[in-house]
């Protein structure tokens, strides 16, 4: 009897652990990505939480790549394996140089002009409001009206003026998709006016992440460029980046973010920006604004729990490396954050309270590679702040150097 009870026990001990391995497993397999980046003969390795290892599933099935780059790489084939032995899944592991980028710190003025206008207020004119009547929203962008493209307010103004009260041909996007209404102008106070104010452009201070050597492609920010009053993503016809002088800072406090404050240094244009995405302002320097080396990039799945280094400058002068705690990661692409991270470095507690509105794009290095920026600050707790992986802002970086090479 005892001998059967034993080897009951032992039976449903075996059966629980292996319910909850496959449980694990399952987990794993939903929430990771199925395809990585690796350097050219490194094994895929995952930092989780529980050890994740991978082997290929045919040892002599790899595929030539050529990237939009143009950089030559190789796919293979993985299996994904929990502590060495359960299978998660198959996913595609893709051999490439590793990339090797001047992490920056430094701030930069932003100075944007969007492609088309967007509208941010509509208002009653003559007790009535012409475009909202014919359909225009808040957030629209508009393109053109009556075939005449649209760039300023000025163009907007000059158009409902010349229409005399006549309707115009309103071409907007909406959400991605382009439509075209009808429009009819109001008399008003001496002129003809459409009832709507737009926006036409936007200016402010960021953080430079990285500097590309080799093609003077530059990342910067970590998040998008947004409209104040309709919070979409500023759609980008032309930008700029220029010097900023540091003129002070409001040091953060729980439930008041602080900021750095500055102002544009002199006309001078240090680059152009020529992609605003959720993953940040991307385009090309005239020369590198830093004088330290290019690290390493490292890859997403290299990133571990654990100290790590923030460079920002919060005084206008050479960037600084602050100690810091990667606290969370999430691989999963649904994730709507890749990092946390934690201030722990008293020299930047003491002087800016944790992190600042300005310092979005500040480098984070581990292990002595580039792997993520600084993107948002906590409200009610400035000493900890979102981060997104380098990893990411590289590949935008690399796909617009790829299309607009040096020269062209």
């Amino acid at each position: 009897m005892m001998i059967k009870n034993k080897a009951g026990r032992a039976a449903a001990a075996f059966a629980t652990v292996t319910l909850s391995l496959l449980g694990v497993a399952g987990f794993y397999g939903k929430s990771l990505p199925d395809t990585y980046n690796v350097g050219y003969g490194e094994e895929l390795r995952l930092n989780t939480f529980f050890d994740i290892s991978s082997r290929p599933v045919r040892k002599d099935h790899t595929v030539a790549l050529t990237d939009i780059s143009g950089r030559a790489s190789h796919s293979c084939e993985n299996t994904l394996l929990l502590f060495g032995s359960v299978p998660i899944k198959n996913v595609t592991a893709v051999s490439e140089p590793r990339p090797m980028l001047v992490p920056c710190g430094e701030t930069f003025g932003i100075k944007l002009l969007t492609d088309g206008v967007i509208v941010v207020e509509l208002t009653d004119v003559g007790g009535s409001c012409p475009a909202r009547e014919c359909g225009i929203r808040k957030g629209d962008i508009i393109i053109s009206i009556n075939g005449e493209n649209i760039r300023s307010n000025r163009d907007i103004s000059d158009a409902v003026r010349d229409s005399r009260g006549s309707s115009c041909k309103v071409s907007l996007r909406r959400g991605g998709k382009d439509m075209t209404l009808s429009l009819t102008p109001a008399y008003c106070e001496g002129s003809y006016k459409a009832g709507m104010w737009v926006r036409d452009s936007s200016a402010g201070i960021g953080t430079l992440t990285f500097y590309d050597a080799d093609t003077g492609a530059f990342g910067g920010l970590g998040h998008p460029v947004c409209d104040s009053d309709t919070k979409e993503i500023l759609p980008l016809s032309e930008g700029a980046v220029g010097g900023i002088e540091i003129t002070g800072l409001i040091p953060s406090q729980s439930g008041a973010p602080g900021q750095l404050l500055g102002e544009f240094a002199g006309e001078d244009i240090l680059g152009d920006i020529t992609l605003n995405c959720t993953e940040g302002l991307f385009g090309r320097l005239e020369s590198c604004p830093d004088s330290k080396q290019p690290v390493e990039l490292g890859f997403k799945q290299e990133i571990r729990q654990g100290a790590a280094q923030i460079y920002s400058s919060i005084d206008g002068g050479t960037p600084e490396a602050y100690d810091a705690e990667i606290e969370h990661i999430d691989l999963s692409e649904s994730a709507e954050h890749d990092l946390v991270v934690h201030v722990t470095d008293t020299r930047l507690l003491n002087e800016a309270g944790g992190i600042v509105q300005g310092m979005s794009g500040s480098p984070i290095l581990q292990d002595g590679r580039l792997v993520g920026a600084v993107t948002h600050v906590f409200i009610d707790d400035p000493t900890r702040g979102y981060g997104i992986f380098a990893e990411e802002m590289a590949k935008h970086s690399s796909e617009l150097t790829a299309q607009d090479p040096p020269g062209s």
